[in-house]
């Protein structure tokens, strides 16, 4: 089975770059590089997401909210901590994807109270529980991503979430693939990104200095 480096080193040049592919490490771009891109990923990434919700009849019509919260602490790690672990399209679909089942499960179990009056007085036990399941599920995954913990508990305290119930997770889906499109563009123009898309590269081994 090849490696996901040598997959990527198959491919047209004009189509690993955008992948992250890179046949020798680049070097670190100056500062205030860093800075540039990071700012123009953000705000094109926000804007995308929030074109699609706001300005289509399909999305419209369902209710659709113009971003979900959390996606914005998720540009800070996708846009401006491109080589952290948790940035990874692994972690970032990965992590909201399940993040956001497990917050609909969870809220809607709660929502069998006997009255709705029950179900709200529980609904910050249900945001909690959410959340704190989330975290275990995204690090049996290895799809960590911090952002994620919001996507979990906004069914339980956000109505406009709620309302959408199971439509919920193909919203989060859209909305985290958007995000990382505008990723692959932006962040390749003079940055790496992704790292890895599926398994960190392995570390070398250090050997042991012979002794003199």
């Amino acid at each position: 089975m090849i490696s996901e480096k040598e997959f990527l080193a198959r491919l047209p040049r004009s189509v690993s770059h955008w992948l992250g592919y890179r046949e020798n490490a680049p070097k670190p771009p100056a500062k205030y590089l860093v800075h540039f891109w990071s700012f123009i990923a953000a705000f094109c990434g926000l804007c995308v997401v929030q074109a699609i919700f706001n300005y289509s009849t399909y999305f419209i019509e369902r209710g659709v909210p113009g971003l979900v919260a959390s996606f914005g602490a998720s540009a800070v790690l996708v846009y401006g901590s491109i080589e952290a672990p948790l940035a990874q399209p692994r972690a970032l679909i990965g992590g909201h994807f399940l993040s956001a089942l497990v917050g609909i499960c969870i809220t809607k179990l709660f929502s069998l109270m006997p009255n709705e009056e029950k179900f709200n007085s529980l609904r910050w036990l249900a945001a909690s529980l959410s959340s704190a399941v989330a975290i275990v599920v995204m690090q049996i995954t290895e799809t960590t991503h911090p952002p994620a913990g919001a996507t979990a508990l906004l069914p339980a305290v956000d109505e406009a979430i709620w309302a959408l119930s199971w439509y919920y997770l193909p919203v989060v889906l859209l909305s985290s693939t958007m995000i990382l499109v505008v990723a692959l563009i932006i962040n390749n123009i003079q940055r790496r990104y992704p790292v890895f898309w599926i398994s960190p590269p392995a570390a070398k081994p250090v050997l042991p200095q012979a002794s003199k």
